[in-house]
């Protein structure tokens, strides 16, 4: 995350994404939370901030010392905007995949995402399906890949292929993909639960052009300086 000042003055800051692979990115939920925290803590006295995104403005409240809700904005479907090659725009696509036709919903969050239902993440063929989805033909800038299992009306479990990255522990805007993409097929209701190996995300979604609401906590790991 590469933060700095936005060039407008009503925004608190601008952030840009970077992946492990150097390639730039438009989103990153967990990030944005983090750099919130950030800024929190060079000021106190403010619970809310408004960034300048490559996606867009952001939206971010303090709940309290580590819990942060982060506006992700609303999901887009069509297809050329996420950008997915598709004749028409439709809840769930066939995608071949290795010579297996593999049932997908496909959304963009500010970034692309291909949500894949199964049965129990941690048997998930993520190996396999995550790279060759990832990099896909009908994908002309890549997507990240979320495998879901839905637990109930208000939890579920994912893991997340992300671009340019390989599986991570946990992927904001992915949680916000599958949380809408099970919320398209009545599966699960308006705030969720979202379990992911390194914890939970809570997501919020009242449909429609509303805005996606994301909420996590975020941590103090180390801090230092780099020579550039």
């Amino acid at each position: 995350m590469w933060v700095g000042a936005s060039d407008d003055p009503s925004l608190s800051a601008s952030y840009r994404v970077f992946n492990a692979d150097g390639s730039e990115v438009e989103q990153c939920g967990n990030g944005v939370r983090c750099v919130a925290w950030m800024l929190a803590r060079e000021d106190a006295s403010r619970s809310e901030f408004r960034l300048a995104s490559p996606a867009g403005t952001i939206d971010v409240r303090m709940i309290d010392d580590a819990h942060i809700a982060v506006s992700m904005g609303a999901p887009e479907f069509l297809p050329e905007r996420i950008p997915f090659m598709a004749d028409e725009q439709c809840d769930r696509y066939e995608l071949d995949v290795d010579d297996r036709q593999i049932a997908v919903s496909v959304l963009s969050m500010g970034n692309p995402h291909c949500v894949i239902e199964v049965g129990d993440v941690l048997t998930a063929d993520i190996d396999a399906l995550g790279p060759a989805i990832e990099c896909h033909e009908r994908f002309p800038e890549g997507t990240n890949v979320g495998f879901m299992a839905i637990r109930s009306r208000d939890e579920i479990d994912l893991r997340v292929f992300e671009r340019g990255v390989g599986e991570t522990l946990a992927c904001g805007t992915g949680a916000c993909a599958a949380v809408v993409a099970a919320q398209q097929s009545g599966r699960v209701d308006h705030e969720v639960h979202v379990n992911l190996p390194g914890g939970q995300l809570v997501v919020k979604w009242r449909g429609g052009a509303d805005t996606v609401w994301l909420t996590g906590n975020a941590e103090m790991i180390s801090e230092g300086t780099i020579d550039l």
